[in-house]
């Protein structure tokens, strides 16, 4: 692999050479790498525009990787991946894309997921999000992430994006049948004048299901952020969703958290704060021999953590 392909591939999937077990690996809109399983088949589509990846019954604690690279100015693509998550398996999927844009034309990935998770399947869900290139070409990232829950199925999704991303409008849909439980946790930062919307729509249609959605921000420079996030509560269920935000220099934040009842024993609360550095703790840190940069830093590392 070349240089920034491999540098990526590190940043996006924290892959430092071909990972084991099952995997496809995509580079400038071509798989160039792919492995199935007895466990975990990966096919092509039938149109030709994205994969279908079938996890058997009973599959227990493997992974499946499935990082993008692009490193080519100009680039557009739109990818279609539909996930078929076999009952009572247990599985991680890491994703993600990197773009790399060394000219001055955009480039640009729409990668549209589709999960359809079996009765009593357990999915941990990792999607980095990364841009780098010294050329002026915007680099634009729009995932969409929809999630079927069959009965008591469990979904983890752990979504990043920290740096280098210039536009990304991130979205996720879900339904959740009898017993499912969705926990979400997004971290995101964006500075300069990079523009980053999330929303997330998740129903909750089955009794006793559940749904944690947690959003970690900063916003810094001139950049902006949008966050709404929508819990429906259909039956007996449980929902929360929370937005905590850093926002500093001139950049702007938009939370909104909204909620919708329609059982009397839907439980659902929201959260939402924005706020800047408390002076004090950039004070002590100081204290402690670190510069003013030094200490927002570190405040800032600490609250994507």
């Amino acid at each position: 692999m070349e240089k920034i392909t491999q540098h990526i591939l590190e940043e996006v999937a924290e892959l430092h050479g071909i990972p084991e077990g099952a995997y496809n690996i995509r580079e400038n809109g071509k798989s160039i790498g792919r492995v199935s399983t007895d466990e975990i088949l990966i096919e092509s589509r039938e149109d030709q525009k994205g994969l279908e990846i079938r996890i058997k019954p009973g599959t227990k604690k493997k992974s499946l990787h499935m990082p993008v690279v692009i490193s080519q100015s100009g680039l557009s693509e739109v990818v279609y991946n539909d996930f078929y998550v076999g009952e009572d398996a247990d599985v991680t999927i890491i994703a993600g894309c990197g773009i790399h844009n060394p000219g001055k034309d955009p480039s640009k990935h729409d990668g549209i997921h589709s999960f359809y998770i079996g009765k009593n399947a357990k999915v941990k869900y990792v999607e980095k999000h990364y841009g780098s290139g010294d050329g002026n070409g915007e680099r634009i990232m729009n995932p969409e992430t929809i999630i079927h829950m069959d009965a008591d199925s469990y979904m983890e999704m752990d979504t990043v994006q920290i740096k280098g991303v210039d536009s990304t409008n991130r979205k996720t849909t879900a339904t959740l049948g009898e017993g499912a439980k969705l926990v979400v946790m997004e971290r995101l930062m964006t500075h300069g004048r990079q523009h980053a919307e999330s929303y997330f729509d998740v129903y909750c249609n089955g009794k006793d299901c559940g749904a944690n959605i947690i959003s970690r921000s900063v916003a810094k420079e001139d950049s902006y952020q949008k966050f709404v996030s929508t819990l429906i509560g259909n039956e007996a269920c449980s929902g929360h969703t929370e937005c905590d935000a850093i926002i500093m220099d001139n950049a702007k934040i938009s939370a909104i958290p909204q909620l919708e009842a329609n059982h009397t024993d839907a439980a659902l609360i929201h959260e939402a704060a924005i706020g800047k550095i408390a002076g004090e703790q950039i004070i002590k840190l100081m204290t402690l021999g670190l510069t003013e940069s030094e200490a927002e830093e570190k405040i800032v590392e600490g609250f994507l953590r």
